[in-house]
């Protein structure tokens, strides 16, 4: 099972921001946004005293099914605290960026997207990556590759939902610990060591900062972006 970890300054307002722009549930824990679906990533909330300096490596394409619906979305968004920011969009451009109350980017899509077609509200987690990042998590979540050209690379459960993409060069250079994540839980048997030692095997690297005080272990995929194994 594949979720999300989303380091935030105030996780209670962040998962009630994303909460309400997704349409999902939120955990008794009052940080964690339940999965809409089987096909969806649940999403922790975790409190970080870092501020946000940098784009982030990965960043959401939320799905419209309509003109009208697209404008909904962003409403909604600017509603709860969003804003609308400029990354070298054009005026032709379809899609509508926005950031979040802490500034983490995310894009509105409009309708009629082929590459997003059929997936989820979350589209696609859209990331910064090469092509060996996207062949390492192909093999690591089981996931085929969806998107293999010119270096970009996208992959997708066999059950659908949600793409995760790579965008290929330039790859911008890492200065710190990216503050979305993707956390594993071990498949059947749910052996935690296993787990981790076949990601070794794919090309993952231990992190050197030790288990977590949730007894997760942190690694780092060929680029050096962390994830979690949980227990």
């Amino acid at each position: 099972m594949v979720g999300l970890e989303f380091d935030a300054n105030d996780p209670v307002r962040l998962t009630r921001f994303w909460a309400g722009v997704l349409g999902r549930e939120v955990a008794a824990d009052g940080v964690t946004l339940l999965a809409g679906a089987k096909t969806e990533f649940a999403i922790r909330f975790l409190p970080t005293g870092e501020a946000k300096t940098e784009p982030n490596q990965m960043h959401f394409d939320l799905t419209s099914e309509s003109l009208e619906g697209q404008q909904q979305k962003v409403a909604k968004a600017l509603e709860l605290g969003g804003r609308h920011i400029d990354i070298g969009q054009t005026p032709d451009d379809g899609h509508v960026v926005l950031a979040d109350p802490e500034g983490n980017e995310f894009c509105v899509i409009e309708p009629g997207n082929n590459f997003l077609a059929d997936t989820a509200v979350i589209g696609a987690l859209s990331s910064d990556g090469s092509q060996a990042v996207g062949y390492f998590w192909s093999e690591a979540l089981g996931w085929p590759l969806v998107w293999d050209q010119d270096e970009e690379t996208a992959i997708q459960s066999p059950e659908g939902g949600s793409k995760i993409s790579w965008g290929g060069p330039p790859v911008r250079p890492k200065t710190g610990k990216n503050r979305l994540r993707l956390d594993l839980t071990p498949g059947v048997g749910g052996d935690q060591q296993a787990e981790v030692d076949r990601l070794v095997s794919l090309g993952a690297k231990l992190s050197e900062t030790g288990p977590g005080e949730d007894g997760s272990i942190e690694l780092t995929d060929p680029d050096g972006n962390e994830f979690s194994v949980l227990r």
